[in-house]
């Protein structure tokens, strides 16, 4: 029988835990997983993998929710244990899935030939991975000359790299924002608020800087988490670009009454980031998806997605 404390590390451990780790451990649970995986991949459709780990969260999305009320309790643990690891594996799979078909290859170490890592470097980057704004016109003549595309991302995600802004884009944020101070949370580098603070807009970035390992945060970037940022600066606007999935800030920014506008800048595939049942289940705020927006949002490869969430107001 497991004890609670044992509970509290396996848990721990599911979500630290590579695929590969998970595999080993539980064989029975991965069995399940993949022959559903096989299933969602066999249409070669990113929408069929999102409905499989889609499929899993919500089958284990009871369990879990007995499992918190129990105070882990061991013999709930015990039943809710499979389907908490096949949630995960499906996750972790389905990321190793679209990471495989966008970079074209099964393993081996993969890189950019010498003319797309040219072509990309111009086209994105200042200097080494300092991002700038991407001219749209260069972007939209350039790009159908790079061969490597769908290598871009997968190489640049693990240094918190997500998209890239388009000058376009910056003004058309801009422009939304007007005059109001804004905040970004989850701001990374602060590549965004720079860009936007050069475009003449009053914003300010915070991040709890936890990925220190892998990004150097600038002073610009106030270490700071979502919950408290939101209490001492009580923003009209809030801007989030590739809000992580599961994440646990975006329902306190829609509760937060000083905010009229949030802005999220995210793929279309609901599994990789954002927490969509924050979205759907608030009711102060209209929102949509601006079509508009989402063009000047780069790589058109992520799927990119700009939802506009625009407080009710009382006649």
């Amino acid at each position: 029988m497991a004890h609670p404390e044992r509970a509290k590390r396996q848990l721990e451990f599911l979500d630290s835990a590579s695929l590969d780790d998970l595999m080993e451990r539980f064989p029975a649970e991965w069995e399940t997983v993949g022959q559903a995986l096989v299933a969602a991949t066999a249409s070669k459709r990113p929408e069929e993998i999102e409905a499989f780990v889609v499929g899993a969260r919500e089958a284990a999305a009871p369990f879990r929710q007995r499992l918190n009320k129990s105070h882990k309790n061991p013999q709930v643990f015990a039943s809710a244990l499979p389907y908490l690891v096949r949630a995960r594996m499906a996750e972790l799979a389905a990321k190793s899935v679209l990471q495989a078909a966008a970079l074209g290859a099964s393993g081996g170490r993969v890189r950019f030939g010498l003319w797309s890592g040219f072509l990309v470097q111009r086209l994105f980057f200042s200097r080494g991975l300092v991002r700038k704004p991407v001219s749209l016109s260069a972007f939209r003549f350039w790009w159908r000359f790079v061969t490597q595309k769908r290598l871009l991302m997968p190489l640049v995600q693990p240094r918190g790299i997500y998209a890239f802004y388009s000058r376009e884009l910056v003004l058309g944020l801009a422009a939304r924002i007007g005059e109001r101070p804004c905040l970004e949370i989850a701001a990374g580098d602060g590549t965004l608020t720079r860009f936007l603070s050069e475009a003449g807009t009053t914003v300010r970035a915070i991040d709890d800087q936890s990925w220190a390992h892998v990004i150097r945060y600038p002073e610009q970037v106030e270490k700071m988490d979502a919950a408290a940022a939101l209490a001492r600066y009580q923003p009209k606007v809030v801007l989030c670009s590739f809000p992580p999935p599961k994440n646990s800030f975006e329902q306190k920014i829609l509760a937060t009454p000083s905010v009229d506008l949030y802005l999220v800048l995210t793929t279309r595939h609901h599994f990789a980031a954002g927490d969509w049942s924050a979205y759907q289940n608030q009711s102060d705020f209209d929102w949509h998806a601006d079509q508009g927006l989402a063009r000047l949002l780069l790589p058109p490869e992520i799927d990119p997605q700009v939802l506009v969430f625009e407080r009710k107001h009382c006649c």
